[in-house]
């Protein structure tokens, strides 16, 4: 009976007070003051508590159909579960993404939230576990072991959606600023040197390339992820699990979630080891290694305005500097940059946690889950900021294109086949010392006509392979 606003719960551990309008319980209570570590509560994760809610409710109908379970509790059970799908009561899910015990907090948030709410929908307060208990009914057949890892997985398929579809978009500006610049003939550079011409949509499409390839790659991942081991229970026995129970809590969850999920195939394995993780956490962090390396590649080029590359401009979203009028920085390309730097490190946090597990089970899942899942987010509105707010408004600069190529030296590498490389050595040597065009020098020369050095020098010889 609650009194003066509180409810009173008991654990192992004695009695305790909890707000009566509180979902959570006595177990959720104590990890809340155990583990303020973050400032970040697993309600920050909303793919991670709604896969949670999808495997108590999948269990829920697994231990239903066999008859272990009675059918009022599983439809209650169920209801609070839908609920929780559909964004409800996140905000009773207050334990710190960072915890000890293997993520076993927050399943007994989980399975607090849901009894309540359950109870609720019965006809009876929160806190009347003699009705509906968290541990013998919520969790039946459960263990953290199995619960947690299969949610991670879950809420990572939904992230790897989500990071999908950012990335195709701003694959897709990249591709439509390539077919925009494809006429516009640039110097390409190597090591910061003049190397050979290119066209500005050559550049541009490369970095379309790029993202499709990453895009393959986390598809891949997807799928890795998509192999469970609920059923397994605390090391992947099966111990308090009915024989057929992991089957048909997979078969749920397939319908609960539209997901092609799989039961893994060796569950001790699966229940101790993290590899999928470090596997999808690798594919972020090179999807983090491209977006960067792009990014420094818009600020060069665009750097100036007078002083600097300035081949093309990147739209202006804010003044940039408090003291010198008229700065404008290359402030979204620097972002994506910052966040790639955070999942660089993110990616060493998962490696070093999936190594530290040890014998049948890794008690470091949480802060795995928690480098993941803000890797995931922060990429995704990383891709989507640079897409909005910057690649689509991206202009060239065909007149700084057209000097730096008329007067860079690197032209003569386009002779090498009419005048041999000694030559041409030569040629551009001369052409670097008197401030010459390539042109004029070879005329001097008198090494090839004019019709020969328009033939040489036309755009099409100089941006792909042709028979001479």
């Amino acid at each position: 009976m609650a009194e003066n606003g509180f409810r009173v719960e008991a654990d192992l551990l004695g009695k305790r007070s909890i707000p009566d309008a509180a979902y959570y319980g006595v177990h959720t209570l104590r990890a809340k003051e155990n583990f303020d570590i973050s400032g970040r509560s697993i309600a920050t994760l909303p793919y991670f508590v709604m896969a949670l809610a999808a495997v108590k409710e999948a269990a829920a109908d697994a231990n239903c159909e066999l008859g272990l379970l009675p059918q009022p509790y599983r439809d209650a059970i169920a209801a609070a579960c839908v609920e929780i799908r559909e964004g409800r009561l996140h905000d009773q899910f207050v334990v710190d993404v960072i915890q000890g015990g293997a993520g076993t907090s927050t399943n007994m948030n989980a399975n607090e939230v849901i009894c309540n709410r359950a109870l609720e929908i019965m006809g009876h307060a929160r806190g009347q576990y003699e009705y509906l208990h968290p541990n013998e009914h919520v969790n039946l057949a459960q263990s953290t072991n199995d619960v947690y890892p299969t949610a991670i997985r879950i809420a990572t398929c939904f992230a790897v959606e989500h990071l999908l579809e950012a990335m195709a978009r701003l694959r897709d500006a990249f591709a439509e600023r390539a077919d925009a610049f494809a006429g516009l003939l640039k110097l390409g550079r190597t090591q910061l040197q003049d190397a050979v011409p290119m066209t500005l949509g050559q550049e541009f499409s490369t970095y379309a390339v790029m993202l499709t390839e990453d895009i393959a790659r986390l598809q891949e991942a997807g799928w890795l992820i998509r192999e469970i081991n609920l059923g397994a229970t605390a090391i992947g026995t099966g111990i308090t699990a009915h024989p057929e129970y992991a089957e048909k809590a997979l078969a749920a969850l397939r319908r609960i979630t539209g997901l092609d999920l799989s039961t893994a195939p060796n569950l001790i394995e699966a229940t101790q080891d993290c590899g999928a993780f470090v596997q999808v956490s690798g594919v972020l962090k090179r999807i983090a290694v491209k977006l960067s390396k792009i990014c420094n590649d818009l600020r060069l080029l665009s750097s100036g305005p007078r002083a600097g590359f300035g081949e093309i401009n990147l739209p202006p979203v804010q003044a940039g500097s408090s003291i010198m009028p008229g700065k404008v920085n290359p402030v979204i390309p620097e972002v994506v940059n910052q966040v790639a730097f955070e999942v660089f490190g993110n990616d060493l946090t998962v490696t070093f946690a999936a190594e530290a597990g040890q014998l049948q089970l890794n008690a470091f899942e949480p802060v795995i889950a928690s480098a993941l899942f803000r890797s995931f987010s922060h990429l995704t509105a990383a891709c989507t900021t640079l897409e909005q707010r910057c690649v689509s408004g991206i202009t060239a600069n065909p007149e700084r294109l057209r000097e730096t190529m008329e007067r860079s030296v690197a032209l003569a590498t386009a002779l090498n086949p009419y005048i041999g490389y000694k030559r041409a050595t030569a040629v551009a040597a001369e052409a670097h010392a008197t401030g010459k065009s390539i042109r004029e020098v070879v005329l001097e020369r008198e090494l090839m006509t004019d019709a020969q050095l328009d033939d040489a020098l036309q755009p099409e010889a100089l941006i792909r392979p042709r028979v001479l």
